[in-house]
């Protein structure tokens, strides 16, 4: 196993370029499944999650070659099973897009049920299932989840989501594109990777309007062709690398965006005291003075992104003055609060609000990651803490950051990925 150790206290300065976002490649790669040719999709980021799921889409028959490291074809024209083996489906929470994009094209869908992220509390798929069965699929749920359209068709339906669910959005956005009809989507959200998924399905001769907005209409088509597609930076990624420059009081560039998407994390940085300016396609992120308090709650796009919310509740714990968080997207989501209270944050927890009493510093300490956000917390408050700290459980920030650690350390962190065991973490957790 790897983990990551930090000697912290260090300003970062220097560029980063942002890669492809992960929210939306673990959709549109699936998607893939939909198209009788050859897709080529760029700007793909390199992280497990993409790895397991290319691994997936070559288990069911499809040919998937790279071009160059962030440029992939794939021909999804001989698909010969619509069986997701367990093994790789545990491995991740985006495989039930496998599910849309299976029942879409072939009418049926078997996929273990996913893995991934746990946030100690329940994410249901009860929205995707709406949809699927409004369509016309049969679907039943076990270990596996079974699914099979009446007459071997999806179905074009109208569908009202009772919660705005990015998932299940994106899946009968899927499932719909080649459906017998027109499929309403009401109460969709609208997060950008939801637009670049409708954008890359419209490339390849999918009839998909409204998408960024709450109602998307899919008009349903017979066949989709191939073509080639980038994928959008990653705004998560982005955020978490203006967070790390907030947090050590550094400098940053940060390239390769799209600035629009960064406005309710770049307000709430601003408001804290950080200096943001944005030219193009760059946001220059610096912090020479203190932090200051501010109170953040997410929300569904275009608010603040649940998934930035263990980031800046940790620069949070370094502004001056008492700051309010609340989680308005998962519940369980502050895990992580246990490992930030180790380094010596003030952070008291009630149900979905925490209340972040901030302080001058951090200390380091032997901290883990609970889930892929929580990790990138952790280095955060890492790279703010002065000495030397270790980051276990890598394995979930490798999921949706490219490279971490080589773009850190081309920020001038202190930052290196090591081999341990078991039995190393637990006595360091138990030192430290």
């Amino acid at each position: 196993m790897q983990k990551y150790i930090v000697s912290g206290g260090r300003p970062l300065h220097g560029e980063v370029r942002i890669s492809g976002a992960k929210n939306a490649a673990v959709a549109i790669i699936p998607a893939a499944l939909l198209v009788n040719g050859v897709c080529r999709i760029e700007n793909v980021p390199q992280i497990s999650d993409v790895t397991v799921l290319l691994k997936i889409l070559k288990q069911l028959g499809a040919n998937v070659r790279f071009l160059n490291p962030t440029d992939v074809e794939i021909d999804c024209t001989h698909i010969s099973t619509t069986h997701v083996p367990q093994e790789l489906a545990h491995k991740l929470r985006a495989s039930y897009y496998l599910i849309g994009a299976l029942l879409g094209r072939f009418g049926s869908a078997e996929v273990s049920m996913p893995g991934g992220c746990n946030f100690g509390g329940v994410r249901p798929i009860d929205q995707h299932v709406k949809g699927f069965a409004a369509m016309g699929a049969d679907v039943r749920e076990g270990d596996y989840i079974v699914a099979n359209a009446a007459g071997g068709r999806m179905k074009g339906a109208n569908v009202y989501l009772d919660v705005v669910s990015v998932g299940a959005t994106m899946n009968i956005m899927m499932a719909a594109a080649l459906a017998d009809g027109n499929t309403v989507i009401e109460n969709a959200a609208k997060e950008p990777h939801i637009v670049d998924l409708a954008n890359f399905l419209n490339s390849m001769g999918a009839n998909i309007k409204g998408a960024g907005t709450d109602t998307i209409r899919i008009f349903g088509v017979d066949a989709l062709h191939g073509g080639t597609y980038a994928i959008i930076p990653d705004q998560i990624e982005a955020g978490t690398y203006m967070a790390a420059a907030a947090a050590t009081g550094g400098d940053v560039l940060v390239t390769g965006i799209i600035p629009k998407h960064m406005d309710c994390i770049t307000a709430k940085l601003q408001e804290m005291g950080v200096e943001v300016e944005e030219k193009d396609d760059t946001l220059r992120i610096h912090r020479s003075g203190p932090l200051t308090r501010t109170n953040v709650k997410t929300l569904p796009y275009p608010g603040f992104p649940t998934d930035m919310q263990p980031q800046i509740t940790t620069v949070l714990a370094l502004a001056q003055g008492t700051s309010i968080v609340t989680e308005g997207v998962w519940d369980n989501r502050y895990r992580y609060v246990g490992e930030l209270t180790r380094m010596g944050a003030q952070i008291h927890v009630e149900g979905r609000t925490a209340i972040v009493e901030g302080v001058t510093h951090l200390t380091p300490a032997t901290v883990q990651a609970f889930d892929l956000r929580a990790g990138a917390a952790m280095v955060v408050a890492a790279l703010a803490a002065t000495g030397t700290s270790e980051i276990l459980n890598v394995q979930y920030i490798e999921r949706g950051y490219e490279d971490i650690v080589g773009k850190l350390r081309a920020l001038g962190a202190d930052i290196r990925s090591v081999e341990y065991n078991d039995e190393e973490a637990f006595l360091e957790r138990q030192i430290g």
